[in-house]
C-alpha cells in the first residue's frame, strides 16, 4: 500500500514539473515590447518586454515582435524566422559599440525588419548585418552613425534580400565605413532588390561584389567620399542593375565598376556633381541613351552604350 501512494506521488511530481517546463519554454507567435516594460515579462500585450533580446526568446519562429509605445530597445541577434516591427511608434535600437542587429539564421529562414531607427552614436559597427539565413527584408528603416556598414548583406549560402525606403547616413569611418556593402562568402550568392533607399555621408553608397547581384530603382546616393554605387568583382562576377538613380556630390565617381567580372548597368539615371562621372577600373559600365552624365570633375564615359529596346 505504501508502495503504491508513494508511486502516486511520484507521478504527481513529474506531471506538475513537465508542466512547469512546457509553460517556461511556451512561446507565443506574437509578443510586444515597451518602453516601460520589463523582460521578466511573458511579452504579451498586457504584460510586454523591455527589449528585442527578451522578446525573442518568448517568441516563436515565424512569430512577431511589435512595439507598443515609443522606446529604445537595445541590439538583438537573430536566429530564426521573425519579424520585428512597429507601426507608428519610435523604436529605436542605440548601438554604441556593438552591431545594431545580426542576423545568423537557418538556411530557410525569413527575417523582415520594418520601421525601426538604429543609431551608432560614431562608434557603432554594423547596422544590420546578415550572415546566415534565406531571406531577408529592411522596410522603412534609418540607420545612422556607424563606423561600419549601413547595411552588411554577407551571406555564407545563398540568401536574398529587399530593402525598401530606407535611409543610411554617416557610416563614413576611412578604412571600414559605407552604406549597403553585399559581400558574399566565399561559398555564397546574393540577390539584392532596393527601392526608395536613400544613403549619404558615407564612406560609399551601394556596393555590390564578387557573387552578388543587386537591382536598385528609384535610389540616391549623396555626398559620399568615395562612389556613390560600385560593383567590385575579380573572384566572381558582380552584377548591379540601376534604374532611375541619382549619384551626385560623391568625391570619387557617380557609377563604377572594377575589377574583372565587375559589371554596372544604368538606365534613366543621373550621374552629377562627383568626382568621375563614370569610372571603369578593369570591370565594365554599360549606359543606356538615357542617362544624364553633368557637372562631374571629370565625366568619365561608359564601356559601352546601348540604345533604348
Amino acid at each position: 500500500m505504501k508502495a503504491i501512494v508513494l508511486i502516486r506521488r511520484l507521478v504527481a511530481v513529474v506531471l506538475v514539473y513537465s508542466l512547469f517546463i512546457a509553460g517556461a519554454h511556451a512561446q507565443a507567435t506574437r509578443t510586444w515590447v515597451s518602453g516601460v516594460g520589463d523582460d521578466a515579462n511573458p511579452c504579451s500585450r498586457t504584460a510586454p518586454c523591455k527589449t528585442f533580446a527578451g522578446a525573442i526568446s518568448k517568441t516563436a519562429a515565424g512569430g512577431a515582435i511589435s512595439v507598443l509605445d515609443p522606446g529604445g530597445f537595445g541590439a538583438v541577434t537573430i536566429t530564426k524566422s521573425i519579424t520585428i516591427e512597429t507601426d507608428g511608434q519610435l523604436a529605436s535600437i542605440l548601438s554604441a559599440g556593438t552591431n545594431g542587429i545580426i542576423v545568423n539564421a537557418g538556411v530557410s529562414d525569413r527575417v523582415i525588419l520594418r520601421n525601426i531607427a538604429i543609431e551608432g552614436a560614431g562608434t557603432g559597427l554594423n547596422g544590420i548585418r546578415f550572415i546566415a539565413g534565406g531571406e531577408l527584408i529592411v522596410e522603412g528603416c534609418t540607420i545612422n552613425g556607424v563606423t561600419q556598414k549601413g547595411i552588411s548583406f554577407e551571406p555564407t549560402g545563398t540568401a536574398t534580400a529587399t530593402i525598401v525606403n530606407t535611409r543610411i547616413s554617416n557610416a563614413n569611418d576611412p578604412a571600414t565605413g559605407g552604406g549597403i556593402a553585399i559581400t558574399p562568402g566565399a561559398s555564397g550568392a546574393a540577390t539584392v532588390s532596393m527601392t526608395g533607399v536613400r544613403v549619404s555621408n558615407s564612406q560609399f553608397g551601394i556596393q555590390v561584389n564578387s557573387r552578388g547581384r543587386a537591382f536598385v530603382r528609384d535610389t540616391m546616393a549623396t555626398m559620399n567620399t568615395t562612389f556613390g554605387f560600385g560593383s567590385l568583382g575579380g573572384s566572381g562576377n558582380a552584377l548591379l542593375v540601376l534604374d532611375n538613380v541619382m549619384a551626385s556630390g560623391n568625391g570619387g565617381a557617380g557609377f563604377s565598376s572594377q575589377g574583372s567580372g565587375a559589371s554596372t548597368v544604368v538606365s534613366r539615371s543621373v550621374t552629377a556633381g562627383n568626382g568621375f562621372g563614370f569610372a571603369n577600373f578593369g570591370g565594365g559600365n554599360v549606359s543606356f541613351s538615357d542617362n544624364r552624365n553633368t557637372n562631374n570633375t571629370t565625366p568619365g564615359a561608359p564601356n559601352s552604350t546601348t540604345g533604348l529596346q
